[in-house]
């Protein structure tokens, strides 16, 4: 997913959930999911379209048949986890290993028959990671397919964020579910698009799971041979709902999770001040909120765990979407995010934007104030007014119900320095 595909005023929260398992992960999902927050931080601008979508939560294509391995049958030629020492479900590094050869042979088991075409692979050993992909057709017209996975940790923000569906508010998308497994893992199902503006036709179906022993396997399908340049093959991706469930969840796939060499750690104190904390999205919505002039009656809010939120407003003249970030470890790219800003005399480094919307609707403006205090913490706001309640529809008013004095004095506020 080029980054000059999907611009926005931020940054796709791409899930960290693979971090320890992709970062170097280059051209394919499970990379964007797992670099997203690092990328992110970098970016000009964090984007809001898929992230909180999930669209690039998740890693690599795949579709999924009917039928499951189970946890104990691995499939033709491939030893169970139990003969290699190791309980199912339990990640080891004495896991046996899986070539990029096995994950297809097991992808092309699960699926309904048919022909393949293009495909590629890496096995458990390869320093990228796991992943398989190939183009499927069960007749009625080629799709790509494939399988991502990696490792987080059971219960934190970033296996929520997984698994958790999109705002309808900042995303379209079809449908999603998300439900908790009786085995205590979380799965996502969700139907969307590839282009959040739509601007194509292509659509993406994913499936999610973070078992509780915080493997995390991700599968994807399109109604089209590739993610993207490619012209829609058929009226939707091949597999139903159901199918999908099914191939997340085989059994097989928490082997291949179990098999990838784990990261070695880095003990905090031999590496002081690298974690980056991060502000809690509730926060964020009740600072913002607090911080909006009175005449604006708020008619909508929401955001997510951490980071950002977002409020829908009205001053009598119709809706205008403000939504906001604020996040840690941006001192590092100020030169870049603010070459052509000012600097206030206490230090805060202030670039403010205004042009048109970078979604589906006509006549979308988005007017924007960002800003940078001072201090090795690189603590960042960035806060941006639309003349529309969604940025995915048309303009209903000539302009944001936020002045851009008004944007800064929020952005400038305060009350941010409690969250610091």
């Amino acid at each position: 997913m080029p980054e000059t595909d999907r611009q926005d005023p931020f940054e796709d929260r791409l899930s960290a959930a693979l971090r320890e398992a992709g970062d170097d992960f280059r051209a394919d999902r499970a990379a964007l999911v797992t670099a997203g927050r690092v990328r992110g931080r970098r970016a000009l601008l964090r984007r809001r379209t898929a992230v909180v979508g999930g669209v690039a939560g998740v890693a690599l294509a795949g579709v999924g048949g009917v039928f499951v391995l189970p946890a104990d049958d691995p499939g033709p030629g491939r030893p169970t986890a139990a003969s290699a020492g190791t309980a199912s479900g339990a990640a080891t590094a004495a896991a046996s290993a899986f070539t990029g050869d096995d994950l297809l042979r097991e992808l092309k088991g699960l699926l309904p028959g048919g022909t393949y075409g293009e495909e590629w692979a890496r096995g458990t050993d390869d320093r990228l990671g796991p992943a398989a992909h190939l183009v499927y057709d069960d007749g009625a017209g080629a799709a790509a397919v494939g399988l991502g996975f990696g490792r987080v940790e059971p219960g934190s923000v970033q296996a929520r964020e997984v698994t958790t569906c999109p705002d309808h508010e900042v995303t379209q998308f079809d449908d999603c579910t998300s439900d908790r497994l009786p085995d205590g893992s979380l799965l996502k199902l969700y139907q969307g698009y590839e282009y959040p503006d739509r601007r194509v036709d292509t659509k993406l179906w994913t499936a999610d799971l973070v078992t509780a022993e915080g493997q995390h396997v991700s599968v994807s399908e399109w109604n089209s041979p590739a993610e993207k340049d490619a012209p829609v093959s058929r009226a939707e991706p091949p597999l139903s709902t159901e199918r999908l469930r099914a191939l997340v969840t085989a059994g097989v796939w928490r082997e291949v999770v179990d098999a990838v060499p784990k990261s070695p750690k880095v003990s905090r104190s031999a590496a002081p001040g690298t974690e980056r904390p991060e502000v809690s999205g509730k926060s964020v919505g009740d600072t913002l909120a607090a911080l909006l002039p009175e005449k604006l009656h708020v008619v909508a809010r929401g955001g997510q765990e951490s980071e950002y939120a977002y409020v829908v407003v009205d001053d009598g003249r119709g809706r205008s979407l403000v939504q906001i970030n604020v996040q840690y470890g941006m001192a590092d790219v100020a030169g870049q995010l603010y070459a052509d800003g000012e600097t206030l005399p206490d230090g805060t480094r202030v670039a403010t934007r205004q042009g048109p919307g970078e979604k589906a609707g006509s006549g979308v403006v988005m007017w924007t104030v960002d800003t940078l205090r001072p201090g090795a913490e690189g603590f960042r706001v960035v806060v941006s007014a639309f003349n529309t309640g969604d940025q995915n529809k048309d303009a209903t008013r000539d302009a944001p119900a936020l002045t851009m004095e008004q944007l800064r004095e929020i952005a400038l506020g305060e009350e941010w320095d409690a969250l610091r």
